[in-house]
């Protein structure tokens, strides 16, 4: 394999490896500033990190307040004193190495507050900032405030191209580098558009050529691109490596970051990895934000398919398509129902799915009494981690509401990444990963259920594997 040498990232020279940033604590400062000691690129997550109490002990993210909007105020302040907390651990296990980042998700409640709060709380700690997930404008301005370098992440030549005309034209010597996250190989939520078939994957290097093709239009001839999502081995990937055609080019490791001694993820999480096979990461569209993601085919997307999948039209007044009476709710109020929807609706009831939930799309789905009870409370809990919330319908807006119908097939994000991250419940929470995680299972590296350090996974991804 061609030798990996080093690319200036956020000013230094360093490996070409980047760790995979992601949200709720799951990249911490340990783990992220293990991976820059070793002399490559740390990613700490700023989304709802973890802060701790005088004993080292996880502060768990409790919300008193009795409306969204006080909720609201309480999860900015958490996710900016974990923010904060998290660089200084980084900082100090990278001891004066490599390069930190930070990852926010910019489609998160309050992204601009808790990324300004941070920055503000651990200047000089950290040299980067990683920002996806929407259409991060704001971005390249906040980072040119605070002195460090910002980094977008897209999945399209077009998408760079709206960012850097409207915004990162007038910033643009403080661009470190630009993510390309792969929309069909990434984990977590990715950048499928409409006009984009997720049933038909697309080769990546012909995008991230039309990328490159259109960073060099604006003079960005040496600002690395960073390919995310399908990257395992670099051997792989040679044809990509001190490529004219590509300019350089740098790797994010981002389901292979998830295997280390350093990470915080529960036990049970890293063991699942281990067992997975090809086709147990499923691409779907139920999240919240509305966006395509990649995760664990657990139990609890099965869940969701089959909640999704008992799902009928109606209508409030019969009409010659709907002529079928079913009463629903504690008042038993009509809506009408095709004839056939009728039968379907009766043996979902029949089988335990009695409570009929509305959605905004003028649709019934079927469900248990107790999930019933579940959504409606998840949704009154709301504290509003998202900047617009399909399952709540909250928005961080003057009116607190995006003005639309809760969406009952959808599920609160932000509890289910708590979740999973402290606990061992991996089966019945959502489990992100990249659709390359089943190769944990045949990597003679992971054999025996091994699990590296950070140092050793960065020394054994140079040799090419």
């Amino acid at each position: 394999m061609k030798a990996l040498n080093p690319v200036v990232v956020s000013g230094r020279e360093v490996l070409p490896l980047v760790e995979g940033g992601k949200g709720v604590a799951v990249t911490n400062g340990e783990c992220s500033g293990a991976w820059a000691a070793a002399g490559g690129v740390g990613t700490f997550s700023g989304v709802n990190a973890d802060s701790y109490d005088e004993n080292g002990d996880v502060i768990p993210q409790i919300y008193h307040a009795k409306t969204r909007r006080e909720r609201h105020e309480e999860l900015i302040a958490y996710a900016i004193r974990g923010g904060i907390t998290q660089a200084q651990i980084c900082h100090e296990t990278a001891a004066g190495e490599g390069r930190i980042h930070v990852n926010i998700l910019w489609e998160m409640g309050g992204a601009q507050r808790v990324v300004e709060g941070i920055l503000e709380g651990a200047k000089g700690l950290i040299h980067g900032v990683t920002c996806g997930a929407g259409m991060p404008y704001k971005i390249a301005e906040i980072a040119a405030n605070y002195g460090v370098y910002y980094y977008p992440i897209v999945s399209s030549a077009r998408a760079f191209r709206a960012l850097w005309k409207r915004s990162y034209s007038k910033f643009a010597e403080l661009m470190g580098g630009v993510v390309y996250e792969d929309p069909w190989l990434a984990g977590g939520h990715n950048g499928l558009t409409n006009s984009e078939d997720p049933r038909q994957p697309e080769a990546p290097y012909p995008r991230v050529l039309a990328l490159r093709q259109e960073m060099r239009s604006y003079g960005l001839d040496q600002t690395p691109i960073i390919m995310a999502g399908g990257v395992w081995y670099l051997r792989e990937w040679e044809d990509w490596i001190d490529n004219p055609e590509l300019g350089p080019i740098v790797f994010q490791f981002g389901s292979r970051g998830l295997l280390t001694e350093e990470i915080p993820i529960p036990d049970a999480w890293k063991r699942r990895l281990l067992t997975l096979g090809e086709g147990d990461i499923l691409l779907n569209r139920f999240s919240p934000t509305g966006f395509w993601s990649s995760a664990v085919h657990n139990d609890f997307l099965r869940e969701l398919e089959q909640r999704n999948a008992r799902q009928i039209a109606y209508t409030s007044e019969a009409t010659d398509d709907h002529p079928a009476e079913l009463g629903i709710g504690p008042r038993n109020r009509l809506v009408y129902l095709s004839d056939n929807d009728r039968k379907r609706a009766e043996e979902w009831i029949a089988a335990g799915n009695s409570m009929a939930l509305r959605t905004p799309s003028q649709t019934l789905i079927f469900v248990s009494p107790e999930r019933a009870a579940e959504i409606r409370k998840d949704q009154v809990d709301c504290m509003g981690c998202l900047s617009h919330c399909l399952f709540s319908n909250w928005a961080a807006t003057e009116e607190g509401t995006t003005g639309k119908k809760s969406d009952p097939r959808s599920f609160c994000i932000q509890k289910t990444l708590q979740d999973v991250i402290h606990t061992d419940n991996t089966e019945h929470n959502l489990m992100f990963a990249g659709h390359g995680a089943y190769r944990f299972a045949s990597d003679p590296f992971y054999s025996n259920g091994f699990i590296p350090t950070a140092r050793q996974l960065v020394e054994r991804l140079m040799t090419g594997d």
